[in-house]
């Protein structure tokens, strides 16, 4: 995991220099404000990080807290809302947030894909499946002729695990079982093997066994073509089977950056022991009820003075001069590329973690 300091200027890359050293996607303090009538909605508030190809980096937290959001600016579709962005967004030395709109829907469903939430929203139920994936391979490959873009489209269906794709190909969303059109999904994401794939909450609504398939699937087709992949989920279990890194976000500020290992078994941010104590186990036998993280997540238009999440902090008493409610925390290095903001002191976060927390986890 890269670290770069998120008020470095972004500059575009010299000619003929290696622009993928810092990660093939790099973020730097990229804000995407929405101004409404009510005030303005701080969705993501300075966030950067780094993700090479091969990697998989997990965003958690509430909803609410930016991750989507963070997804959509990547992809630049907030291009035509009233949102406020800024800072740079590097996708292989190119900074998607200066590029022009004819280049960013070129790159869109070419080098970098999404898999949507709800794949029958995202599906248009007036099209057949296979219609839909053969327009975005010819999007793409304009000299490809409907014969060879329906071959490639029957293919797709097959390796995602659909089964009779040559039927399934004229068939239409709504005759899909929520599991086909997540993977009919993935099949439209990875039909012109992007570099860059985005899964927003892939496996929502979806049985145990389904998702284990999908995950499963998408751990498959990584190792096939190389792709760096987002994972955007509340589902923690999720992130431990497909992630390299976890990415923590909170108010739309990102509150905790590091290695699987790390997040899950030497947290040091209050709202990630919050998560993590409100998760089921199934490898104990738990005799007390689930700890939730108290209140909820807070207003983007009103954000809490200070760290974001002392409202709802069992630990504010730690910190000296009630610093938690005036002095917003810097995200800091605690070791070994483990990114934290919290105001309570390294030594007493990793006490607190031994002695009050992970007898409860």
């Amino acid at each position: 995991m890269a670290l770069r300091d998120a008020t470095t200027p972004a500059q575009a890359p010299a000619p003929g220099a290696d622009t993928t050293a810092a990660g093939y996607l790099e973020l730097r303090d990229v804000k995407v404000h929405f101004p409404t009538d009510d005030g303005l909605v701080r969705a993501v508030d300075g966030l950067s990080f780094t993700l090479d190809r091969g990697q998989t980096i997990g965003i958690v937290g509430e909803s609410g807290s930016g991750k989507s959001v963070t997804s959509q600016a990547i992809l630049g579709l907030h291009r035509r809302s009233r949102a406020k962005t800024s800072g740079s967004i590097f996708l292989d030395g190119e900074d998607l947030m200066t590029v022009s709109n004819e280049r960013l829907r070129n790159l869109r469903g070419n080098k970098m894909a999404m898999i949507f939430q709800d794949p029958l929203s995202a599906l248009h139920p007036y099209y057949t499946v296979g219609t839909q994936i053969v327009e975005g391979i010819r999007v793409h490959h304009s000299d490809m002729s409907k014969t060879a873009a329906k071959n490639r489209t029957i293919d797709l269906l097959g390796r995602v695990g659909i089964p009779n794709p040559k039927k399934r190909v004229d068939q239409y969303p709504h005759e899909f079982s929520g599991g086909m059109r997540q993977r009919a999904m993935i099949a439209m994401a990875l039909a012109n093997d992007p570099s860059l794939l985005i899964a927003d909450e892939p496996t929502t609504a979806l049985d145990v066994t389904v998702q284990a398939q999908i995950l499963d699937l998408m751990r498959d087709l990584q190792q096939e073509f190389g792709s760096a992949i987002i994972m955007i989920t509340h589902d923690l279990g999720v992130v431990a089977e497909m992630a390299d890194e976890i990415l923590v976000m909170y108010g739309g500020k990102a509150v905790e950056h590091g290695s699987v290992a790390q997040v899950f078994y030497t947290p040091q941010m209050p709202y990630t022991w919050g998560l993590l104590t409100s998760m089921p186990r199934l490898d104990r036998v738990r005799k007390e009820r689930l700890d939730p993280v108290p209140g909820n997540p807070p207003s983007l238009i009103n954000v809490p003075s200070g760290c974001a999440f002392h409202p709802r902090c069992g630990y504010r008493s730690e910190v000296p001069d009630d610093n938690c409610r005036t002095v917003v925390p810097d995200l800091l290095d605690a070791g070994g590329d483990h990114l934290v903001r919290c105001h309570i002191a390294p030594p007493r976060r990793r006490e607190l973690y031994e002695t009050d927390v992970k007898p409860r986890l």
